[in-house]
Formats: C-alpha cells, structure tokens, sequence
C-alpha cells in the first residue's frame, strides 16, 4: 500500500491536491485526526482491504496534541514498512491572505479574538511537526489551479518507483527565492541578456538566448560546476532516503540565464535520473 499525507496551511491548495488525488483512484481521507492513523493502516491490513493508495489530509483542525506527537505517529507507521510520503504545502503569508480575501472563507484558528493575521502564523506553528518531516514542499504561491493539479500528478501520482525525484526549478531573485528549494544556486554573476535590446523579449528556452550563452566561456564553467556538484552529492542525498529533491536556480529576471541553465541541467540528468522535471516560476509554468 502507498499512503500520502498531504498537509499546510489553510489556503495553500491541500484541498485541491486531495480532489487531484481522488480523481486518480486515492482512497482519500479529509482532515484525519492524525492519532488514529496508525490504528487506520492496522485496521485495513488486518481486513485485508485492499487499497493500493491512499491519501490523509491532516490539518490544523487536528487537536493540538496530536500535532506535537506526529513524530511518534510517523515513527509507528514506519514500523510497518509501508510506503509513505509526506507532502507540505504552503504560500506565502501575502498569497494566503489574498486568496482568503477573494473567497471570503474564514480561517479555521481565526475566530472574534484572533485576527486572520494571527491565524495564519498560530497555523504555522501548529503545523512545524508535520512540516519539518516532510518528504516534499511545495509552495503554490505563484502556482496556478492548473499548474499545482499538474505539479501534484508529476511528483506524487507518477511516483512509481523509489529512485529520487528531481525537479529544477528557475526563478528570478526579484520575486523572491522559491520557499520550496532544497538546493539553490544563484547564476547573477553570469552575463545577462537582457541588456541586449535585440534579446530583451526571448526567454531562455529561445535559440537566441542559447546561443547568446552558449559563447560564454563562463556559463560552460557554470554548467561544468553544477553537474559536478550535483552528480557528486544527489547520491548522497537519496541515500539517506530522499524521496524527492528540488534544485532552483536563479537570475534576476528568472527569464534567461536561470531558464537556459535548469533546461541544459534537467536534460543532463534525464540520462541518469527516470523522474527529472522542470518548472519556471517567473515564466508562469
């Protein structure tokens, strides 16, 4: 049996991750208290029901806690030895107060006494057990409905085997560094297109950008040094039972030089890794 446990704060897509996985067969379980999950995984062995994957949404709604001994629960369903994958979702604190703006939804901490402010930060520290164990994070704050239903598929639904999960992402440093990064590499220091006017509108995936990059000496360098780093410590990082890895890569803009180099990176590594994906934050997809 496969199980996901999806959790984060109110606001960053937990809802939308749960319906994806729903529509993909999940067995799926909406805001578990997080104690009896343990007793869950026993009870359907023991009927022998048979469920090939299932998902748990646990939330702040939980009793506190159970929150503060979700390192126990993890370490018992563990004890199992079955296949599990913790997943945490979130935004930044702005994206969330937006979005519950637009909805009008209230929050569930948030009551006559705590503000939605107030809520949004209790939230975050109610959930730091579940969070600080998670096996992937994953920001949503500029992720479309469609791009997180899509991210969700890729990296937790088409999970089939237990080699590591790669994902490069490009982003731009004027935006903000991606909350979800596990490894990040800033490439400002390489010559930057954009100061061309003939090259300004093209992106890194553009031949023009390609070839404008590809005569720098300096960005081979660059390129040389990434892969050395990365194919000499992604091993370790699996070995010590990393499930799914997110390197970001970042420029000013995140259009050119952060862009070129995650494609060249996510081509590179698809020759030695089976689930390689690309995300460009900053492009919009």
């Amino acid at each position: 049996m496969k199980l996901v446990i999806i959790s984060g704060r109110s606001g960053s897509g937990k809802s939308t991750a749960l319906h994806l996985l729903e529509d993909l067969g999940y067995y799926c379980i909406d805001n578990m208290p997080s104690g009896l999950l343990p007793a869950l995984i026993d009870e359907m062995q023991r009927e022998g029901v048979q469920r090939d994957s299932v998902a748990i949404s646990i939330d702040a709604r939980n009793v506190p806690v159970n929150l503060e001994r979700f390192p126990e629960t993890i370490a018992a369903i563990k004890s199992t030895g079955i296949d599990y994958t913790i997943a945490y979702l979130d935004a930044d604190d702005q994206t969330i107060l937006t979005r519950f703006s637009a909805t009008r939804r209230k929050h569930p901490l948030s009551n006559a006494e705590v503000s939605l402010e107030e809520a949004i930060w209790k939230e975050s520290l109610l959930l730091a057990p579940i969070a600080t164990r998670a096996d992937l994070k994953i920001d949503t704050s500029n992720l479309s409905l469609h791009q997180l239903r899509d991210l969700i598929k890729k990296q937790l639904a088409e999970q089939t085997d237990t080699t590591l999960a790669l994902l490069f992402e490009s982003f731009g440093f004027k935006r903000g560094i991606p909350s979800d990064a596990d490894l990040l590499f800033d490439v400002r220091c390489l010559p930057n297109p954009y100061w061309d006017p003939a090259l300004r509108k093209y992106n890194g995936r553009d031949q023009q950008i390609v070839e404008f990059l590809e005569e720098q000496p300096i960005v081979e360098e660059m390129f040389s040094d990434l892969c050395n780093y990365l194919e000499k410590w992604l091993p370790q990082f699996e070995a010590n039972n990393r499930s799914y890895m997110t390197v970001a890569i970042g420029c000013t803009g995140g259009h050119h030089r952060s862009v070129y180099l995650s494609e060249r990176l996510a081509k590179q590594f698809a020759t030695k890794i089976t689930n390689v994906q690309i995300r460009h934050r900053d492009l919009g997809e």
